[in-house]
This record gives C-alpha cells, structure tokens and sequence, in this order.
C-alpha cells in the first residue's frame, strides 16, 4: 500500500478495487498525472473523471462549498457508491473536469480504496481501470488483459461486490438529477430527496461536440467486441425469441453467446444465467460481457430486465454497450 501511495503522489497511475469495479487513479490535483489517465484507457478528454476521496477534508478542499441539502445524502450513502458533483475549487485541473465548473466526487467503501487514498494524503481521480469503450473491469485479471504496460501497480483484491459503477447525481440542479444510474437506485434516492432523471442519459441525443456532465454519458461505453442485441419484454416471450435468433445465428455459422437472468436452454455456444436476482446479474454484467469475448462468441443476445432499482442501471450498460440495438417483444 505504501509503495502504490508512493507511486500516486509522485505522478504515477495505480490501478485499485472499490465496490463497483477497479479504477485506474492518479492525483487528481495533478494535471500531468491526470493526462496519463486519458493516454492509458484511450479516453476522450471531453470525458471528465470521478475524483476519490477518503475523508470529509479531501471533499472540502475540492469544491467550493457543500450544500446542506447534500449532507443527509452524504450521511446516508458515504461512504458507498453514489457520486455527488459539485462546484469545483479553483485547485481541481480542467483535465479533470474537462473544462467544466464542476467535479464529480465520491467516497467509496471498499477498504483497501480507502486505504490507499488516505495513505496517498490526495484525492484520486479514477475513471474504471479498462481501455475505452471496453466492460468495465471487475478483477484485477481484467484490468491486466487492458492495461498490462500502461500502469506502475496494480492492486489485486479479488472480485468486486457490486460490479456496475456509481450513480452519478447532480446536486448543483434542482431537483437533484442523475446523469448516470448505478449502484444507488432512484427509489432509494427518491426517499430522501426529491430527484429526477436527466433526459439525455442515452448518448444518441447528445451532440457530438457537447461535454458531457458526467462519464457514461456520451459515446460507446461497456462493450464487448461482439455485436450485442438486448430483448425486452416478458420472461417467455423472450425466451422464445432467443432460442429462435440462436437457432438463425448459428446456421449461419455464428458463434452466439446468451446472457439472461434466468435459467433455460437456448442452445447457444455460451450461455450464462444467473436465476432472477438483478443482484446478481450486475455482479456478473460486465465478467459474462469479457467470458463472451474470450470465448471468440460473434453474437451475444442478452434478456434485459426491468429499468427500476439497480435494473436502471443494468439496462443503461446494456443499452450502451449493444449502441441500443434493443429488439421490444
């Protein structure tokens, strides 16, 4: 921990876990350092980047002020996987914000993250610890099959808990508006204050030369290397319609890959369920999207799941990553 601490105050990238999935993090009051980010992932610099920290004093010196109808959210869901965006301080680099007035913070609550900021004595920026475009990675395994070469350290600590990233949510509109769903659902937040969801969450309504306010917000993000379609609509209806596609695809010569979260035999090269718990399908989203690719599949048919609780933010990867190739049943 010492040596990856060293490494991140001295310019460096290291590549860690938190509760989501691994982030690639470099000192984010540092632009030099934050522009290696961009370099190693491949990252478009209009992409701003989430910056970590690990106690209150980190978040008071970044942004310009905390407003108090943020501080329940912050005692209910810090530390943990909700990102606040803030008005920035004059010290937080354009890099990276990508020139907004805004920076994106969060304290996450996988202990070796904590760990390595509050050894660093810095802040983190740390988008996900993938190429550009590619799943999110979940593993250090993953991180090393993107990233191998292009990071001073890698910290392994197994398997993340929650394996989709972070809701992002902006506390500078009113009402509160989330730019990314994630880890914390709206029903949660909507306990707790009055919130709403931003209405270009999908990239396809943004311009191309318009900044987006939070990553995962504009171009392709979390895609395998196969084209990916997403089935919505009833449990049998949708079974029906990939055992039919599988049954097409694989007369032509394709390898086809099947990801739903219930269990069945649709004849596909690759098949990977996980039984009705939406838990557990965005623990294994973005593993299932890297098993498809390592298995060389060229077609992966993927049973979506309701847009509520952490369904939101599943369908939001899933959408993302198939460039809303959605087939309505």
């Amino acid at each position: 921990m010492k040596r990856a601490a060293k490494v991140l105050r001295g310019g460096g990238l290291v590549a860690f876990p938190t509760e989501t999935v691994y982030g690639l993090g470099a000192n984010a009051l540092d632009a030099k350092a934050v522009a290696k980010i961009f370099k190693a992932k491949g990252r478009p610099s209009d992409n701003p980047i989430i910056v970590h920290v690990s106690n209150l004093k980190q978040l008071r010196d970044i942004v310009k002020g905390i407003p108090q109808s943020a501080k329940p959210l912050m005692r209910r869901y810090w530390p943990g996987p909700l990102t606040l965006i803030f008005r920035k301080a004059q010290k937080v680099p354009d890099e990276v914000t990508a020139g907004l007035p805004t920076v994106a913070v969060r304290m996450p609550s996988h202990p070796v993250a904590l760990a390595l900021i509050d050894e660093a004595g810095v802040p983190v920026a740390a988008p996900s610890a993938n190429l550009s475009g590619r799943p999110s990675p979940t593993t250090a395994e993953h991180v090393i099959e993107d990233l191998n070469g292009r990071v001073e350290v890698i910290i392994d600590s197994g398997s993340t808990d929650i394996g989709v990233e972070s809701t992002v949510l902006d506390i500078t509109k009113s009402p509160f508006t989330i730019l990314r769903p994630g880890g914390v659902s709206l029903e949660s937040l909507s306990q707790h204050t009055q919130v709403r969801l931003h209405p270009k969450l999908k990239d396809m309504e943004m311009e191309a030369d318009e900044i987006p306010e939070s990553p995962g917000m504009k171009y392709r993000h979390y895609a395998p290397k196969a084209k990916l379609i997403v089935l919505k609509g009833a449990k049998e209806k949708i079974s029906n319609a990939i055992k039919e596609l599988v049954h097409q695809f694989r007369l032509q010569g394709l390898r086809v890959g099947v990801l739903a979260p219930f269990s069945g035999r649709y004849g596909a090269n690759v098949t990977i369920t996980c039984d009705g718990d939406k838990l557990r399908f965005a623990n294994i989203l973005f593993k299932a999207l890297r098993k498809f690719d390592e298995e060389q599949v060229d077609i992966i048919l993927v049973a979506g799941v309701k847009a509520a609780g952490i369904g939101r933010a599943i369908m939001n990867r899933l959408e993302k990553a198939a460039v809303y190739k959605v087939i309505e049943l």
